[in-house]
């Protein structure tokens, strides 16, 4: 008779055989292949990512039910995906790792039931979710099965989505369906030698369409994170990317129902710039709103989004007196500070996530309007610059706005001012507020007198100045109350602080709704 203990023995003795043969995923020579391509294995990078000693692995053991085309006798550990929870700088995150090292981390029906579990886990606990991408595509072995599971994951994701912040890591191939959940979550980070995504690969494409392009040019990061806006970070190599992912979530609230996370600085919040010594004295000439935020934000310190496409309108995080605030300006060094159709979608997007999440939006201001030509009002610049319009009027964070120059005609609302919904709008006494420049409205209003004048270039020259002294300089508006106060340049960082302090305890109400019906 075998003895009850000698039984338990046996079966602790199988559990660390099971364990031990999961956690070597592909083996020892397939990570070694991972090292060589200057990549991290999945359970590296997990390690990597969490403090250490508080990641928990939950579906260790699934795996799938397939037996068609030699499944029954494949095993692919962890189903090529590496699920869990543990603790990031101290709060709670939850992980979906693919393992290329397991059957190149195919998406299968059990791979694509963890990720779902993971991110149903992260929403009901209201922790954020992190996706780490690194797969081979879809698992065609598995037929209908793999193609319904992107569907519960796709499902499970848009119903987190505005409950918990959902970042995305591409630190591998990611083609054809698998492409589709990562850019459907919040932020994505992308390594820029080794993450590749698209809706088909090179092959696929040149057998569909006959067109012969690389992986590099067609699925890389420079198009993404510069072409279509789909990438808002891009990391050298896997460490990068992982603490790039730890900066972006020290930002943000853990769910919709928490603050941001204000730290302690020491960083006088009432310190004085020298900003008005950046600006050219020339209003069309441009100046770089980098510096500008450099100079008034903690410690010079910017996370940006989405930095290298839309070059026009700068979006990302920054803290004021330890707080997390959202900043949207425009760059007069791109296309003037233009707003086109690319800039109004970065722009709202960022409006949108920071609304949901509590984050309180400044703006910073210098631009001649939204773009006008054919190609803008062909490629539906209207219906993309109202998503701006819609984003704005939606928010219900503290909101506040500093023109610095030009404020004219659609961009006043874009860019955010009082009639849209900011709480308080603050400008320098170098702006320009009126519905159009002076040069514009003048060649408009006065165009026949210009024309029959004896001396037209001299005419056009007084009437324009004399519409900008009426209407453009900034005390216009203040009067009227559209502006709250003409600022000294140098006091933009107390300004700011002082209206976060003041704002600090917003609410709105609004009648039920289920959501605006925004301009796609």
């Amino acid at each position: 008779m075998v003895d009850e203990s000698d039984k338990n023995l046996g079966r602790r003795a199988e559990l660390e055989q099971r364990r031990e043969r999961i956690l070597q995923m592909g083996g020892s020579k397939a990570v070694e292949e991972r090292h060589k391509k200057g990549q991290l294995s999945a359970r590296e990078r997990v390690q990597r990512f969490f403090d250490p000693g508080t990641f928990s692995e939950i579906g260790m053991h699934v795996r799938h039910r397939t037996t068609a085309f030699g499944m029954d006798r494949r095993e692919v550990p962890a189903e090529g995906v590496i699920t869990g929870f543990g603790k990031v700088n101290g709060r709670h995150v939850v992980v979906a790792a693919e393992d290329y090292t397991a059957m190149a981390g195919t998406f299968g029906e059990y791979h694509g039931k963890k990720f779902v579990r993971a991110v149903d886990f992260a929403k009901d606990n209201g922790w954020p979710f992190v996706g780490m991408n690194d797969s081979g595509g879809a698992r065609l072995q598995e037929g209908m099965d793999t193609l319904e599971s992107y569907g519960w994951l796709f499902r499970s994701q848009i119903l987190a989505s505005g409950i918990i912040p959902q970042i995305a890591l591409l630190m591998g191939p990611c083609l054809g369906g698998q492409a589709y959940h990562p850019v459907m979550q919040d932020f994505l980070i992308q390594t820029r030698h080794t993450g590749f995504m698209g809706i088909a690969g090179p092959a696929f494409v040149k057998t569909q369409t006959g067109e012969e392009i690389s992986l590099e040019e067609l699925s890389g990061y420079k198009a993404h994170a510069i072409k279509s806006g789909q990438t808002h970070v891009v990391a050298e190599d896997d460490a990068e990317c992982l603490e790039k992912c730890k900066e972006l979530l020290a930002f943000l609230p853990v769910n919709n129902k928490e603050r941001p996370p204000r730290i302690r600085t020491d960083d006088d919040p009432d310190r004085k710039e020298d900003l008005l010594s950046l600006m050219p004295e020339h209003p069309h000439q441009p100046f770089d709103m980098y510096k500008v935020i450099a100079k008034i934000v903690d410690d010079g310190y910017f996370f940006e989004t989405l930095g290298l496409h839309a070059r026009n309108i700068i979006t990302g995080f920054a803290r004021f007196n330890g707080r997390p605030v959202g900043i949207v300006a425009t760059q007069p060094k791109w296309m003037a500070g233009c707003i086109d159709i690319d800039a109004a979608d970065k722009g709202a997007r960022f409006v949108r996530f920071c609304d949901l999440f509590n984050i309180p939006l400044l703006t910073l201001h210098d631009s001649p309007g939204y773009l006008i030509g054919s190609q803008q009002d062909w490629g539906g610049i209207l219906r993309h610059g109202a998503k701006l319009l819609f984003a704005w009027a939606d928010a219900t964070v503290p909101l506040i706005a500093v023109i610095m120059r030009k404020s004219y005609a659609g961009a006043h609302y874009g860019m955010l001012d009082k009639a849209i919904g900011a709480d308080l709008v603050f400008a320098w006494p170098t702006a320009r507020i009126t519905i159009v420049g002076a040069e514009t409205a003048a060649s408009v209003i006065f165009a026949r007198e210009i024309r029959e004048s004896a001396q037209p270039d001299e005419v056009r020259e007084q009437r324009i100045r004399e519409y900008s002294e009426t209407y453009e300089n900034p005390y216009c508006a203040a009067e009227r109350g559209y502006v709250d106060d003409v600022i000294d340049p140098s006091e933009t960082r107390r300004t700011i602080n002082r209206a976060l302090d003041a704002l600090e305890g917003k609410t709105v109400a609004r009648p039920w709704r289920k959501y605006s019906n925004i301009n796609l």
